[in-house]
C-alpha cells in the first residue's frame, strides 16, 4: 500500500500525519509529492522525510491533478502491484477513517471515496458547495456520489495506469476521475467519514471562483454529451428534430 499525500506549502500537521499513517497501516509507504512549494516548506518536508516518507519535489506549482498523476506514475514504476490511497495533508482526515476506506477498497476491489458528513461545524462554503455539486453530478450522470471533492480516495493497483491518462491539472482532475468511472461503468464505493476543519479550512488552496469553474466545466460537458447520445437519430444519421408545428389558418 502506498499512501499518496499531495502537498503545496504544507503546514506543521504533515510530519505527525506521516508518523500516524505509518503506524496505522503496517507495511505501507508514505509518498509525499510537493507541488513547487519552494524553500519555505523545506523544513516541514525534511521532517516528513525523517519520519519515513518518500518526498518528491516538483520545481513549479502545477496543481493537484499534476501532483496526483506524478504519484501514480511513481507507484507504477517503483511498486506497480500496490494499491494507493490519497490523503490530504491538512489533518482533515482521521487516520482511522483512512484505514476504513482502504479496507473497503480491498474488500470490493473498487475505487473508494471517504465521503464527509456535512453537518456540525462545517464552513458554509463547503456545505453548500458540496450540496450543489452533488445535485449537478447526479443530474448529469445518474449516479449519487455524496462527496465529489473528497481528497480521501483509495484506488486498486489495476486502476493506476488508467488514472495517469485522466486529464485535468488542478482540482478538476478528481471530478474527471469520477466522470471517467461513470463512462467506463466502473463502481464507486463510498464510506462515511468524520469531517474536521481546522481554522475554518483556512489552509485550503481551493479558489472558490476559478476552481469551481474548472470543476463544473467537465460536468457540463459530460451532461451535454450524454444528452446528445440519448437524442433520437433520424434515418440520415443526424439527431432527429421535431416536425414543425402545422400552420394555423386564419
Amino acid at each position: 500500500m502506498i499512501v499518496l499525500v499531495p502537498v503545496y506549502r504544507p503546514g506543521d500537521r504533515l510530519p505527525p500525519l506521516v508518523t500516524d499513517l505509518i503506524a496505522a497501516l503496517p507495511g505501507a509507504s508514505v509518498l509525499v509529492v510537493d507541488d513547487g512549494s519552494g524553500p519555505d516548506a523545506a523544513a516541514v518536508l525534511a521532517d516528513a522525510r525523517a519520519r519515513g516518507a518518500t518526498v518528491l519535489h516538483r520545481r513549479v506549482n502545477r496543481g493537484k491533478g499534476v501532483v496526483l498523476r506524478t504519484g501514480f506514475r511513481y507507484a507504477l514504476t517503483h511498486r506497480p502491484d500496490e494499491d494507493v490511497v490519497c490523503v490530504d495533508a491538512d489533518g482533515q482526515h482521521q487516520v482511522s477513517d483512512v484505514v476504513r476506506v482502504v479496507d473497503r477498497m480491498r474488500d470490493t476491489g473498487a475505487q473508494t471515496l471517504g465521503v464527509r458528513r456535512f453537518d456540525g461545524e462545517v464552513p458554509a462554503r463547503s456545505r453548500f458547495g458540496n450540496a450543489a455539486t452533488r445535485a449537478v453530478f447526479r443530474l448529469a450522470t445518474g449516479r449519487d456520489v455524496r462527496d465529489t471533492q473528497t481528497g480521501l480516495r483509495a484506488y486498486p493497483a489495476g486502476l493506476l495506469h488508467r488514472l495517469t491518462t485522466v486529464p485535468g491539472d488542478r482540482f478538476e482532475y478528481e471530478m474527471n476521475v469520477l466522470l471517467d468511472a461513470v463512462r467506463a461503468g466502473l463502481p464507486i464505493e463510498q464510506v462515511d467519514i468524520a469531517t474536521r476543519y481546522h481554522a475554518g479550512n483556512s489552509g485550503s488552496h481551493f479558489s472558490a471562483l476559478a476552481d469551481s469553474v474548472r470543476i463544473y466545466r467537465p460536468l457540463v460537458g459530460f451532461a451535454a454529451a450524454r444528452a446528445l447520445s440519448l437524442a433520437p437519430v433520424a434515418p440520415g444519421g443526424h439527431a432527429a428534430t421535431p416536425d414543425p408545428a402545422p400552420a394555423r389558418s386564419s
